[in-house]
């Protein structure tokens, strides 16, 4: 069953899919490059690798925010000293609390490579939540290693689909919007391409440069996303009763409302629901 939305699904954007969206979407662009790029290129998935502790403020989308107090009336300072002997037990009980330990995170990318040359021709991201939350480790390292394939004579694409957080792509002449797509071809450097997508608009074809002469790859996200979707059973494992992680803002929740209930996916409208920020 394909998803519901004509472009990206928002429910995919929730912390709990989004590692395995992920994963998923990166091999089916790597299967999609090698079936049309053979037999002059390949692609092969590359990793980034840096630590997160509990100093990071990307570790929140990284590692559950799990809270578990066992004792429900803890002694607390400030009591007096007699009231706090008459509730203070003979020996200290245990609290549950998380045991946070430093982690080592890894971040996975695409390269393409000259099979007769073995040089990195293009590197394409797919945009991870660590890489938009400002300050994060993942952020730090993502946009160290944007910074270096930009200085290169790689092509850069970067592929933006989650709504939350610090856009990777920034520019007076950006409109806003929900997702992006960015292709840094080396000859328009410092210029590039940006598609600005909305949720309700379908996610574009775009094309991605290799080495002259040869052609650009046709790469045609709607429907490598359609695939991702249907094979990994995303309809099978989505609430769509509820509003998504992060939930929609106000310009589209009617419409998403209404779409959901159209294909029988919500039986009651949440409209009424209290209202979240538009865009």
């Amino acid at each position: 069953m394909p998803s519901p939305f004509p472009g990206m699904d928002p429910f995919l954007e929730e912390p709990s899919f989004w590692p395995d969206f992920h994963h998923d979407l990166i091999s089916e662009i790597k299967a999609a490059i090698n079936q049309s790029a053979r037999p002059n290129y390949f692609a092969r998935v590359e990793q980034r690798v840096y630590i997160s502790d509990d100093n990071d403020p990307g570790r929140r989308v990284i590692v559950p925010d799990v809270r578990i107090i066992e004792n429900t009336e803890p002694w607390r300072y400030g009591s007096s000293v007699s009231v706090a002997m008459q509730t203070v037990a003979d020996v200290s009980e245990p609290i549950v609390v998380p045991t946070i330990l430093d982690e080592q995170i890894e971040e996975f990318f695409l390269e393409i490579i000259d099979r007769q040359y073995r040089q990195v021709v293009t590197v394409i991201e797919v945009v991870s939540p660590t890489n938009k939350v400002t300050g994060a480790r993942g952020s730090d390292s993502y946009r160290k290693k944007r910074a270096e394939v930009l200085s290169s004579p790689s092509h850069f694409v970067e592929i933006d689909l989650l709504r939350e957080g610090q856009p990777v792509v920034t520019g007076d002449l950006i409109p806003p919007a929900d997702y992006y797509v960015h292709v840094s071809r080396v000859e328009m450097r410092p210029s590039g391409q940006v598609w600005p997508i909305k949720l309700p608009q379908r996610l574009p074809s775009i094309k991605i440069p290799l080495r002259a002469p040869d052609p650009d790859l046709n790469l045609d996200l709607q429907s490598l996303f359609t695939n991702v979707y249907e094979r990994s059973g995303y309809d099978l494992d989505t609430n769509y009763e509820v509003d998504p992680t992060p939930p929609l803002p106000i310009a589209y929740r009617e419409w998403a409302d209404r779409l959901l209930r159209e294909k029988g996916l919500r039986s009651q409208s949440l409209t009424s629901m209290p209202e979240t920020e538009g865009i």
